[in-house]
């Protein structure tokens, strides 16, 4: 039990559209924060989070008799007035249930009833959760705020001010106006799942060249003073087929790709056209923001603020000196703001006024409970470096700067979309054939996908032409390396960087230290530990079947080392080769706007 003196127990929950999630407040400290769908294995599962929340009180030492509030990601009456302005929906094939989002009492249901909840609830915007997600854990003391998505209850895009312990929006754009909808609108347009491809139209865009730009631009028009609307006649939010008209189809010149058919060069275009105008477009909202609010600093979140291309011209070209994104910008991290939210009006003051500066928040599994499980499991030819970490890093060191894929499994799990080192797949990021190998025989997923470098802070400037830090991997820049790196280096000769602290970041910069002495590069090849269509893996038992299901050559569970070599015959001839049905909470072809 906690001690009361620390101040409320806040718990921030997002859920109900996708990707539910929770985080946790301790007398305004972050203490934990978890995506439901690492622990269902639903990936962007949108049920209200039983499980993150069980965990994660656990994890910070809480259960749910010590919480005072319970914040929820946004106003469900407010949600409903626009959902029904919508008129009710063709509701697909694939979500029969649907329908019953349209129920503005169910948050409060869940909470009390799923949850098991019965204390102080308070409702807090979507948008000011996106907001409080960026501004009070931004460590800023002012800033000017921005946040771009798809749709909370009516706004897409908002403006704001942060001064102190105080955060309020003072300007919106609202649906049916969207730039998180055009980009979403194009990706299913492209072919891609629409709330889950757009990083793959983001990969493929540096393909292509821009010759469809200006007939893109028709769809989206940015007024002088960084406002902008949609053409409508190009858009049917409510088709479940599809968010394009006929009309779109006859502008762009370009037909819908079959999802899974071949990528041609038209295709390549057309993304690399829809990220440029995206990239003027959130330039042109940011200096709008710098007009609102004339402060250094702007703090970003919502879905949009995860296209880190965009983001990396904010950064560069953007009237600020500095920029802080949410790591977690999407739906997930409006926990993170109505929790802060619901803080700063129970007790009048600004959670704890410090940066963000590890998005490891997620359940942890002790060495001991591993080595249950292996041995539960039938393993028993795995190396055991217990009390040994030297002997661990110089073992995984070796099998790296010998080109083997490594599955990595170490301390909290990451919260957010990325893989920060906790739940990693590790490689060389020097092979030539590394990245090819990794996306069709481990992540099994389309060819022209780039992995992320991971690198020692220190070095970055070296191999980068970066000159802050980028804990989160937010930001793409340009490879300046005298190394060839191929397997991190993209098409355009960009990488989206981690920078790895010993403070921050523990194992994971000593295990890159040692690849260093054994190569002279202090850089990983880093992508997150799952197969495609997958959550990312959370238990020792989901990496190990990730590990059984897939070409990952070796695997570490904090301090066990399995090669595939050692594996029992029988596992290797009935897993290896197998997948395991994709399930997924989101529509393939539209952005589940109900």
């Amino acid at each position: 039990m906690r001690n009361n003196t620390e101040g409320p127990v806040v718990v921030g929950v997002s859920a109900h559209f996708h990707d539910s999630a929770v985080a946790v407040l301790v007398g305004g400290e972050l203490v934990g924060a978890a995506h439901e769908e690492r622990f269902t294995r639903v990936k962007q599962d949108p049920d209200i989070p039983r499980e993150a929340l069980r965990h994660t009180l656990r994890e910070a030492g809480l259960t749910l008799a010590d919480v005072d509030c319970v914040a929820y990601y946004e106003d469900p009456v407010k949600k409903l007035d626009r959902q029904l302005w919508m008129g009710l929906p063709q509701v697909p094939d694939s979500r029969p249930d649907a329908l019953f989002r349209l129920d503005a009492d169910r948050p409060f249901r869940d909470i009390r009833e799923a949850l098991g909840f019965d204390g102080r609830v308070e409702i807090v915007d979507h948008h000011l959760s996106h907001a409080a997600s960026a501004y009070y854990f931004s460590g800023f003391a002012d800033s000017a705020v921005l946040t771009v998505d798809a749709v909370g209850e009516w706004a897409t895009t908002t403006w704001g001010r942060g001064d102190g312990d105080h955060l309020e929006l003072i300007g919106e754009t609202r649906f049916p106006h969207s730039l998180g909808l055009l980009y979403s609108t194009i990706t299913g347009h492209l072919g891609f799942e629409v709330n889950e491809g757009e990083y793959k139209v983001m990969g493929l865009a540096p393909y292509g060249e821009p010759r469809f730009a200006d007939r893109v631009r028709k769809l989206i028009d940015v007024t002088a003073d960084g406002t902008f609307e949609l053409d409508l006649a190009y858009f049917d939010f409510r088709n479940p087929q599809g968010m394009g008209t006929e009309k779109l189809t006859e502008l762009l010149g370009v037909p819908p790709r079959v999802p899974e058919s071949e990528i041609e060069q038209i295709h390549c275009d057309l993304a690399r056209s829809l990220q440029l105008v995206t990239e003027e477009t959130l330039l042109a909202l940011a200096a709008r923001a710098k007009r609102l609010v004339p402060s250094d600093n702007l703090c970003m979140a919502g879905g949009v603020a995860l296209n880190v291309v965009a983001t990396r011209r904010v950064v560069e070209e953007g009237p600020f000196k500095n920029v802080f994104v949410q790591p977690a910008a999407g739906d997930a991290g409006g926990s993170l703001g109505a929790a802060a939210v619901a803080h700063q009006r129970i007790t009048g003051r600004r959670i704890a006024a410090r940066r963000m500066r590890s998005a490891l928040l997620g359940p942890a599994t002790p060495a001991d409970e591993v080595a249950r499980t292996l041995k539960g499991a039938g393993a028993r030819d795995f190396l055991d470096f217990r009390d040994r970490e030297g002997d661990l890093l110089a073992a995984v060191a070796d099998r790296l700067a010998a080109g083997k894929v490594i599955g990595w499994y170490h301390g909290r799990m990451e919260f957010g979309p990325r893989a920060l080192g906790s739940r990693s797949i590790l490689a060389d990021p020097r092979g030539a054939d590394m990245r090819d190998r990794i996306n069709a025989s481990v992540k099994m997923r389309e060819a022209f996908r780039p992995f992320a470098p991971a690198v020692l802070a220190e070095k970055a400037g070296e191999h980068f032409r970066l000159d802050h830090p980028s804990p989160f991997m937010l930001e793409t820049c340009e490879v300046t390396s005298p190394l060839d790196l191929p397997a991190i280096t993209h098409v355009d000769r960009s990488a989206r960087v981690q920078t790895v602290t010993e403070e921050d970041n523990g194992r994971f910069y000593r295990l890159i230290r040692a690849f260093e002495e054994r190569t002279d590069c202090p850089i990983v090849l880093n992508t997150s530990f799952n197969l495609r269509g997958e959550p990312i893996v959370r238990t020792p038992e989901d990496a190990l079947l990730c590990f059984l299901r897939s070409s990952i050559d070796c695997l570490v569970l904090e301090d066990f080392v399995i090669d595939r070599a050692a594996l029992p015959t029988a596992w290797r001839i009935w897993f290896e080769g197998t997948r395991p049905p994709r399930t997924s909470a989101v529509s393939d072809s539209v952005y589940t706007l109900l």
